[in-house]
């Protein structure tokens, strides 16, 4: 179990998306979630997004995994990170689950590092919010205000910015927590061996947005409306503000539409950036076959990251998951309320759940794709 140190109501009016804060015990007691060993295990796998970053004087070389095995790598001066460890190691959602004040459809995903002495990934600047948790060890962490950064040896593409004056500078305990809200450069340098966890946060982009909907329209031959006029201008070669803001409007009009935009958001927030470990059977299940488990006393649980999501004034009666619509006319919202706010049923749960056909079809076929999973469970 993990408890978060924290008075959520104050953190989310004076520091969320606004400033940083370093809450020193924000996890009293903490373990680790996973070990070096294990994280060094995941890296070793193809589908699993890891690197190794080196640092060199002044520089930093990325290396991307998959790895065998580390020995050339040296003592010091490196860093491994695997990115959405909560999608492979299913002991780790309970560690996630202490952030779920905040809405599923922002998170990104739970990163774990191991650092030797002296490594880091260089001062940077994220465009996300995170919260970086200080395993065993400890490590350094520099942060500066939001202002205007130069890109390293100026260099636009490079991910690294010039050093900076900090407002934070702090040596992180096991425990400990610093928030960084988007825009706030910040570094980290290892001071022993260290395994640390970053819990990312992420909002689409307006070119992600306006890509979502171009799409969707594109598909469903929707967004025909051309635009009219009621005056014109008196110069052949000019675009008139009239002209101008009339032509918005267009898009002004399709933005208001829930129609058009609660489909788009739906699909496009609960799909992940990283690969989800999906755990199909070799044979499908029936509904004999569930009321069975249930009756052995299994639950069931979504695989790890996965995100099933609901709209506040929804026009339909339905669920996004994992970037996809899952129409249940007939479902009551407080039954779409526990299949969203729920990453696990207890079998007694599940069970009163499928006396409704539409929601004992939606699990078998979520079973069945291997999006979730049968387990005991005491949710």
């Amino acid at each position: 179990m993990y408890t978060l140190n924290l008075d959520i109501a104050q953190f989310l009016s004076e520091y969320w998306q606004k400033k940083p804060l370093l809450i020193k015990n924000a996890f009293p007691q903490f373990e680790d979630p996973i070990s070096a060993d294990e994280l060094a295990g995941l890296a070793c796998e193809e589908e699993i997004s890891s690197r190794i970053v080196v640092t060199k004087d002044d520089n930093w070389e990325v290396v991307q995994g998959p790895f065998e095995d580390y020995d050339n790598y040296g003592e010091t001066h490196w860093q491994l990170l695997v990115q959405a460890v909560n999608h492979w190691y299913p002991d780790s959602q309970p560690f996630v689950d202490a952030f779920r004040f905040l809405p599923d459809w922002r998170f990104d995903d739970l990163m774990a590092s191991f650092a030797t002495p002296s490594g880091g990934v260089g001062p940077h600047v994220d465009n996300y919010d995170v919260f970086i948790i200080q395993g065993e060890g400890e490590r350094r962490w520099t942060v500066g205000d939001n202002t205007p950064q130069q890109r390293r040896g100026g260099n636009p593409n490079s991910p690294l910015v010039e050093d900076f004056t900090s407002i934070i500078d702090v040596v992180l305990e096991k425990g400990d927590m610093l928030y960084i809200p988007p825009g706030f450069p910040h570094c980290g340098e290892t001071l022993t061996i260290a395994m640390s966890y970053s819990i990312g946060f992420r909002a689409p982009s307006q070119q992600e947005l306006v890509s979502e909907v171009a799409d969707y329209l594109l598909d469903k031959n929707l967004g025909q409306q051309r635009f009219t006029s009621i005056s014109e201008p008196d110069a052949p070669g000019v675009i008139s503000q009239e002209h101008q803001l009339g032509l918005m409007d267009l898009l002004t009009q399709l933005s208001q539409d829930p129609n058009n935009y609660q489909i788009v958001l739906g699909k496009l927030l609960s799909q992940n950036r990283f690969e989800l470990d999906i755990c199909e059977g070799e044979e499908a299940y029936t509904e004999a076959d569930l009321q069975d488990a249930f009756d052995q006393g299994a639950g069931i649980n979504r695989i790890g990251g996965l995100k099933v999501l609901r709209l506040e004034n929804d026009t339909n009666s339905r669920l996004f998951i994992n970037g996809e619509v899952y129409e249940l006319p007939n479902t009551p919202e407080e039954v779409l309320a526990i299949l969203s706010d729920n990453v696990s049923l207890s079998s007694d749960i599940a069970s009163t759940l499928c006396q409704n056909d539409e929601v004992q079809s939606l699990l078998l076929t979520l079973i069945n794709q291997g999006l979730c999973y049968l387990a005991d469970t005491e949710a």
